[in-house]
């Protein structure tokens, strides 16, 4: 090594933030001298430190992952009770509008049935009404029209109306007289008790026929006429 020519040597040792540096000094004559304070000033490390600092880390991150992990924990918590109180809120509502739904289908059924009683009540009782049927046959004519002059209030019986049919027709309906005064007169007397026109259409009995030749209305009005003349048919005893 050169004379007159300084040599400085540096040795760095950094350990976590801790550095120590020793000089060399190399005087003119070349001989090398080491301080004994440069030597004993060498800072010595470990691997346990860094270890130690990893372990420090390590234990730091884990705590905020914990941390991180208990917000979310309580944000799903709250978020899974807003989610219950709505369903819940939901399903009240439901069952609130389906019992009001079967109260008003039940009120329907209420009304419907107050208005159905309400028209039996007032529904006027009809009574069937049995018409009695007649042979068509003399006998028949007879009762018939005695059942219309009962409720018309004429008076007449059976045998009187049999008597004079028989004297003045003999139950013929189509019997017409053409030799009487009557008949030269242009007024001839017709059908079983021989009534003339004008004294049929005087006395005819409403809800009988207006055919002067029909048996129940000839007899009816035959008989209306001598109630009216006679008192009754019954005191006919020839031709009236």
């Amino acid at each position: 090594m050169p004379k007159n020519t300084r040599k400085i040597a540096i040795a760095g040792v950094a350990t976590l933030g801790a550095a120590a540096i020793a000089f060399t000094v190399v005087p003119a004559d070349g001989q090398t001298t080491t301080t004994d304070s440069l030597s004993s000033s060498r800072v010595a490390y470990s691997s346990g430190q860094v270890r130690d600092v990893k372990a420090s880390v390590t234990d730091q991150l884990a705590v905020s992952s914990l941390k991180v992990e208990a917000i979310e924990a309580k944000k799903k918590a709250a978020a899974d009770a807003v989610a219950a109180k709505k369903k819940a809120a939901a399903t009240a509502a439901a069952k609130k509008k389906a019992a009001a739904a079967a109260a008003k289908k039940a009120a329907a059924a209420r009304k419907a049935k107050a208005a159905a009683a309400s028209r039996s009540a007032n529904r006027p009782v009809v009574k069937q009404v049995v018409v009695k049927s007649y042979p068509n046959n003399l006998d028949g004519w007879i009762r018939e029209s005695l059942a219309i002059m009962k409720k018309k209030g004429i008076p007449g019986s059976y045998h009187g109306l049999h008597k004079n049919i028989i004297r003045e027709s003999s139950g013929n309906p189509k019997a017409i007289n053409d030799w009487d005064i009557n008949a030269i007169n242009g007024i001839p007397s017709k059908g079983l008790l021989q009534v003339i026109p004008p004294t049929f259409k005087a006395y005819h009995v409403p809800g009988t026929s207006w055919n002067i030749y029909d048996p129940i209305a000839n007899i009816t009005a035959a008989a209306n006429y001598a109630a009216d003349r006679y008192g009754t048919i019954d005191n006919v005893n020839s031709a009236y």
